[in-house]
């Protein structure tokens, strides 16, 4: 797609260089509670990292979490007026909280589908995955218990941990499992009540890592936690926000996929990702082969080739035809490992007419920034082969760069996006003429100055207090 034609992406690089416009000191005259709220969020924008909110649009969705495709199927949308017609009594929100008047029978009914699909005791519904994770981890540890985390847990867990009553909690690195046991070892050692079992360790870990995209040894943790506390008394939570719906029996997710249901405490499950609607399995078959077909387009690539050798990009995940051998996910970050080329790339596949997005630090930790690509059934191998060829001229033109060594040369599509910045400001000795600190030019100063059925799932999305929306992060 040429940038002639891709009014989208010229409209989402003119949003986000608004989103960069200091407004610090066109406060002055106003509350002091509204200036310092502008002034926290300057920091961002001074380091041209605060990014705007994007309508849909038409560009290739390689970003998004429909991993299906069920949000772009016009047969859910059918399939959910019939259900309202076929439920006249559903209610459209909530009525009270769930111990009021919160609690429909349709709502009911559903829980218990999910339950027996899940093959589970019972289950519970909630508005979003935030509060899911932090409902677990705010209330089930109970006090002298021990959370046991893998590192790279969501931030929605750890919300909920910072207001849980287990105060010790302990990382392990990720997917790590002999530090996994060193941790496990230390707890016991120094905690009496764990060790005679009176207490519980709640090992927190999620099935796809939504940053990384790898999988959880979680069949090597549970046994590992077994060997350490044969009481029974070392249960897990596993968050599978990125793997219910896109493998597992009937898309139930990982869990599932590896026979362990009765080896977890409890695993909480997102449907905005994934739904385990009708034609799910071929949608998740069709959603392997073509990652597969991405990740052997890519690495094939000269450009890519050449770029890693250089030590400019990796896949960490994905070397030397690995995913050959090993299980993947339809989560395929592409690493960059200079400052702020995540962003650079991100500008140049948005002017190609893909909504990929740049991770970088804080989010990340500083040399692993990336690119998060995320595939989907409803991508297209042409899609695909369009994005391959965006990532090899965005990192040609990277190298190319480099090799000039020229410090203040900005990549084109990163330039369009920063002179929209400085276009309307007078820019002296790097300062603006509203003395706001400028950032320079070489990439990290840059000069800116400012199961069941799909119609039930779905009828549930709509629901204001009934399942998970857009509210969480990643």
């Amino acid at each position: 797609m040429s940038e002639a034609t891709n009014d989208w992406g010229v409209q989402w690089r003119q949003e986000w260089a608004d989103a960069q416009k200091i407004k610090g000191p066109s406060m002055k005259n106003k509350s002091v509670f509204y200036r310092n709220i502008e002034e926290e969020l300057d920091l961002s924008r001074k380091a041209g990292l605060s990014f705007p909110i994007h309508l849909p649009n038409h560009m290739a969705d390689v970003s998004s979490c429909d991993t299906l495709g069920m949000g772009h199927s016009g047969a859910i949308k059918e399939e959910f007026l019939k259900e309202l017609q076929a439920n006249p009594d559903y209610y459209i929100g909530a009525t009270g909280s769930r111990l009021l008047d919160g609690t429909t029978n349709y709502q009911d009914s559903f829980e218990k589908e999910l339950a027996d699909l899940m093959g589970v005791e019972s289950a519970l519904v909630v508005h979003s995955g935030y509060t899911a994770n932090s409902a677990i981890f705010s209330t089930v540890p109970r006090t002298g218990d021990v959370i046991v985390y893998d590192e790279l847990m969501h931030a929605t867990a750890l919300s909920g941990m910072k207001i849980s009553l287990a105060l010790d909690q302990r990382p392990f690195r990720h997917n790590d499992v002999d530090h996994f046991i060193e941790v496990m070892e230390a707890v016991k050692e120094s905690n009496a009540l764990v060790r005679a079992g009176k207490r519980c360790v709640i090992v927190a870990v999620e099935s796809y890592y939504s940053m990384d995209g790898d999988i959880c040894p979680l069949r090597e943790l549970i046994k590992a936690a077994k060997d350490v506390f044969p009481q029974g008394n070392a249960q897990f939570v596993v968050d599978e926000a990125h793997s219910f719906g896109a493998c597992g029996p009937e898309g139930t997710g990982f869990v599932r996929e590896q026979g362990l249901t009765d080896e977890v405490a409890i695993t909480m499950a997102t449907f905005t990702k994934a739904l385990a609607g009708s034609g799910g399995e071929s949608a998740r078959e069709y959603l392997h082969e073509l990652t597969l077909f991405y990740l052997d387009t890519l690495t094939s690539h000269p450009v890519y080739q050449k770029a890693y050798k250089k030590g400019l990009v990796a896949m960490p995940f994905h070397e030397d035809g690995a995913w050959h051998e090993t299980p993947i996910t339809h989560i395929v970050p592409f690493w960059t490992l200079r400052p702020r080329h995540a962003l650079y790339l991100s500008f140049h596949l948005t002017r190609d007419g893909f909504n990929g997005t740049g991770i970088v630090f804080p989010i990340v930790p500083k040399g692993q920034e990336r690119v998060r690509l995320v595939l989907h059934a409803h991508n297209t191998k042409d899609e695909v082969l369009r994005l391959t060829n965006s990532l090899a001229t965005g990192m040609q033109e990277l190298m190319d760069i480099e090799a000039s060594g020229d410090k203040n040369r900005l990549p084109t599509a990163a330039r369009l996006a920063f002179d929209l910045i400085n276009s309307d400001r007078k820019v002296t000795n790097g300062t603006s003429s509203e003395n706001t600190r400028g950032v320079s030019k070489d990439g990290s100063s840059l000069e800116l100055n400012t199961g069941i059925s799909a119609a039930k799932m779905a009828s549930l999305v709509s629901g204001i207090s009934h399942m998970e929306t857009s509210s969480r992060v990643i």
